[in-house]
């Protein structure tokens, strides 16, 4: 809230770069590990595992973001009574949500895979994937808790340093037990469980000795009914959004499945890669969150409404960079994951349909990240779902019946960018800042 605004923000944007750097990192550790040495079936298997894991983590991912934007409001004021209170009982929540993703997962996800047309070859490899993932599940819903608790009070370092190490162990163990034990895709799974538990431990531990304002005390977690209704309307819309947009592209997903297993893995490579073009997009949004939060707390507006102007410029300069390096290598830098010539085919072509319109992608999501921290939560949520979950599951259904080729699926995503960009334009420049102090 104080001090030149871009240095700032992008001081405390870049560990949050560095993280999710990791985390992508960790991801293609996985799908390298695998793809070298595990057959294409259980590659394609951890390829589809983005999409069915988000169609489940997501929710409980974005009621946390919005815990964050909570206690960013108040840390913000100086309210330390309210700060504390909003700390103990989002901690809480993760241990409820904990246990309600690790059920849906283990239930909902068998039934999904039928549902998504997943070949016979895939299946039986992604069946034991998802059920190591969803046992061990709580790891990943407290690491996120733990972590946007952390960033809302303005430490984006110790996150990054806890990811660091988690990155290292999940690489060691993917290389014993897939390349080593030889236990295929169940290997990658084990190894994420482990790996993200070791991040949760060393979050909790910093958080109960020393967190600052971040601080945990036991003795004071309780739900306060107040608190988990500003927790909610704030992470509802988000949960509900990115939960809804992931289980549209489940219904993408199918449609890909539907050209083979070759299709999967090429898809999911590029996946994999795409997630680099990713980074700036994401670290900036989640900055953008907690720096406009903070400040409109603390009462500059106009602070608030320069540093969303500087973010979300450099969010869609990152990643157009990255969108026209990928464009151009694609067929090389897919072969780091995967080297059958017709799933490479199918990565290309998808990424070449996509890769140009990254800067679209970014002006949404950073977008997203400031209207979250103005306390519009509900804006994103309804563009969202109507652009990226209506209308690209709609084009899907009715395209693919009427040009049968793989690029018309390819297409739905820069269709579909494009249309929430134009949304988040008229309500971006019809924004009253001062409003909302």
């Amino acid at each position: 809230t104080e001090g030149p605004i871009g240095r700032g923000l992008f001081r405390f944007m870049i560990p949050i770069f560095l993280g999710q750097l990791l985390q992508q990192l960790y991801n293609m550790a996985d799908a390298w590990v695998v793809g070298n040495f595990a057959s294409n079936d259980a590659f394609a298997a951890v390829s589809l595992s983005s999409n069915v894991n988000m169609s489940v983590i997501t929710f409980f991912a974005g009621i946390a973001v919005g815990g964050g934007v909570v206690i960013s409001k108040y840390f913000g004021a100086q309210d330390e009574e309210k700060l504390r209170c909003a700390v103990h009982t989002n901690f809480l929540l993760g241990i409820v949500f904990s246990v309600f993703a690790t059920l849906i997962g283990l239930f909902f996800v068998p039934i999904l895979l039928g549902w998504l047309n997943t070949p016979d070859s895939v299946m039986v490899e992604a069946r034991l994937y998802f059920g190591i993932y969803f046992a061990g599940v709580s790891t990943v819903i407290m690491y996120n808790i733990c972590m946007n608790i952390m960033r809302a009070v303005g430490d984006s370092v110790h996150p990054l340093y806890y990811l660091i190490f988690s990155s290292v162990v999940n690489m060691i163990l993917d290389l014993i037990f897939v390349a080593g034990f030889q236990w295929s895709a169940a290997g990658a799974a084990v190894a994420t469980v482990i790996a993200q538990g070791l991040s949760v431990l060393l979050c909790m531990i910093r958080m109960v000795k020393d967190g600052g304002a971040a601080t945990i005390h036991f003795k004071e977690l309780r739900f306060n009914g107040s608190m988990i209704r500003q927790v909610i309307t704030q992470g509802l819309p988000t949960g509900l959004q990115n939960s809804v947009i992931s289980v549209a592209n489940l219904v993408v997903q199918s449609n890909i499945n539907t050209f083979g297993a070759f299709a999967i893995s090429g898809q999911g490579a590029f996946a994999k890669l795409e997630g680099i073009a990713f980074l700036p997009i994401m670290s900036m949004s989640m900055a953008l969150t907690t720096f406009v939060s903070q400040n409109l707390g603390a009462g500059k507006a106009d602070r608030a409404k320069k540093g969303s102007m500087i973010g979300v410029a450099f969010g869609m300069a990152m990643a157009e960079l990255v969108g026209i390096c990928l464009f151009i290598w694609v067929p090389i830098l897919l072969r780091i994951f995967v080297d059958v010539p017709e799933a490479i085919e199918f990565g290309t072509i998808h990424g070449r349909t996509v890769a140009l319109f990254f800067f679209l992608l970014a002006f949404s999501n950073c977008a997203t990240g400031v209207l979250r921290g103005v306390g519009k939560s509900i804006v994103p949520m309804f563009t969202m779902l109507i652009c990226w979950c209506g209308i690209r599951v709609l084009y899907v259904t009715i395209a693919i019946r009427i040009i049968p080729v793989f690029r018309t699926i390819s297409s739905a995503y820069p269709l579909t960018w494009t249309l929430s960009s134009i949304i988040f334009i008229v309500f971006l420049l019809r924004m009253d800042w001062e409003a909302r102090v």
